[in-house]
């Protein structure tokens, strides 16, 4: 009689190895030739569920190796490519190879990273990722933190930390009870801060959006003013967010003075750099990004510019013991005791989740693959790009270029006959939806200065001198038409 349980869900180690074999095959082929597939389909909702099938839940199963074929085929055929060397939309990377292979390796371990008895290997490589993530952008020595899904989450945690820090200290007893606790942002932060503001019982009254200066930059004389007026006021000023690298315009806020602001009235400093605070690492940035070692927290998303795939994003706070004191709780059906001569680290007392997937091995892998030096030069060579972008953009009569800042740039087209702004406007915004969908390339937006502006975000290993050449010859080419659709000819 065997021990051996026979379960539907198994697969034989033969048959696992000749369709992993097969999907591995099919993989290297796809990322080898990615650049000749389009961006994106642009197929519709409506087309892509037609594809799928409106089957119900089927009764009996089918072979493994049917179900990984078509999902192959499905997604490879069927998608929208982050990774082609053309996508500069939004802040999505190119995902590292061996960060898919992590993750295969990281699923079929499947630790739980949420106590260090649960994953001891897991919980030791997060602990070390999260130290190296705070050597590679020059942030305190003294950071904790842990990994989460991305920017928003990254974020969140930090904001609760800097609450529980800085409210009445029965917080967790009495609930939010002081309705005049505000916090600090300037008007390019992102969208995170009013979900952050509605979800964890502030409001959006309580955000102080504070006017950019001429480069975008959060204005810090307005800043000063309005934490005095808020004082005067009897309001409870707790945070100061600063931005290393908006969203829309890659800037960078004046990191020194805030955290002096910040340091003047005892308030918590948080940056988000979820975006822009790798470029930290290069020499030539490391004045722009000076004052990050000052910061309480950061937030950054390893899945943007260090080319993780998603999901990984990360929390750092330099005093770790806030996380413990926001996130912890000890119920008797935990037994995550501690080792005799040391204390255990357990990720669920650092942040939202208890279950925990191991997003730190990607980036750990990733880490070692590359070292300091590969990201310094991927990261410059983005860079780089972008400035190319910018330069090719102001010398073509048909295109303005508007804004570059990291690896960001902005520009609209512009026909040679005149146009007024709201024309110029409708034409860039009708344009970039013909680029979306064509399958060429594929940008996004931003609204700079009231000029409805195509925005392209390269952080993109795979992206050349030659792709932004030929981004240029697409924008141009599909701007015409479009223009001499809207006038009717």
């Amino acid at each position: 009689m065997t021990n051996h349980r026979k379960s539907p869900v198994e697969i034989s180690q033969d048959e696992f190895k000749a369709i992993g074999y097969q999907l591995v095959d099919t993989l290297a082929h796809f990322m080898t030739t990615i650049e000749e597939k389009p961006v994106t389909t642009g197929e519709t909702p409506k087309q892509i569920q037609q594809l799928l099938g409106n089957d119900k839940l089927p009764e009996e199963g089918i072979s493994a190796e049917a179900i990984i074929t078509r999902s192959s085929d499905l997604l490879l055929n069927h998608s929208l490519f982050n990774g082609h060397p053309k996508f500069f939309g939004y802040i999505t990377s190119s995902p590292t190879p061996i960060g898919a292979l992590a993750d295969f390796l990281a699923a079929t371990v499947n630790p739980n990273v949420g106590a260090n008895i649960l994953s001891p290997m897991a919980t030791a490589i997060e602990k070390q990722t999260v130290k190296w993530l705070t050597e590679f952008i020059g942030a305190a020595p003294t950071c904790g933190g842990l990994l989460v899904s991305g920017g928003n989450m990254a974020n969140f945690t930090a904001f609760l930390a800097a609450r529980t820090a800085k409210a009445p200290k029965n917080l967790k007893e009495e609930g939010l009870t002081d309705s005049q606790m505000v916090f600090y942002c300037s008007k390019a932060t992102h969208t995170w801060i009013e979900k952050a503001a509605v979800l964890f019982g502030h409001g959006t009254n309580a955000i102080r959006w504070i006017a950019t200066d001429a480069d975008n930059k959060m204005n810090t004389d307005v800043l000063r003013q309005t934490i005095a007026t808020d004082l005067q006021n009897g309001q409870k000023p707790f945070l100061v967010i600063g931005n290393a690298g908006d969203v829309s315009t890659g800037v960078v806020d004046d990191l020194v003075t805030l955290a002096a602001i910040c340091k003047d009235h005892d308030l918590w400093f948080h940056i988000d750099g979820a975006y822009g605070v790798p470029a930290a690492v290069l020499p030539e940035c490391k004045s722009m990004f000076k004052g990050i070692e000052e910061a309480d927290s950061i937030a950054l998303d390893p899945h943007k510019w260090l080319y993780a795939p998603l999901e990984a994003g990360c929390t750092l706070v330099k005093n770790p013991q806030h996380l413990i004191d926001t996130y912890s709780s000890h119920p008797v059906y935990y037994n995550f005791g501690n080792h005799e001569d040391e204390p255990s680290t357990n990720f669920y007392e650092f942040g939202f989740q208890n279950s925990r997937g191991f997003r730190a091995l990607k980036v750990w892998m990733a880490l070692q693959q590359v070292g300091k030096n590969g990201y310094v030069e991927m990261i410059a060579q983005d860079i780089a790009l972008s400035e190319l972008l910018f330069a090719l953009a102001q010398a073509h009569p048909e295109l303005e270029a508007v804004s570059q800042n990291l690896s960001i740039t902005t520009l609209r087209y512009v026909p040679q006959s005149e146009a007024s702004e709201n024309y110029l406007n409708q034409l860039n915004q009708t344009l970039l939806n013909q680029l979306q969908e064509g399958g060429e390339v594929f940008l996004s937006n931003a609204v700079v200065t009231d000029k409805y502006c195509l925005r392209a975000c390269i952080v993109n290993f795979r992206t050349s001198e030659k792709d932004i050449q030929e981004v240029v010859e697409i924008i141009v080419r599909e701007g015409r038409k479009v223009h001499q659709s809207l006038q009717g000819k």
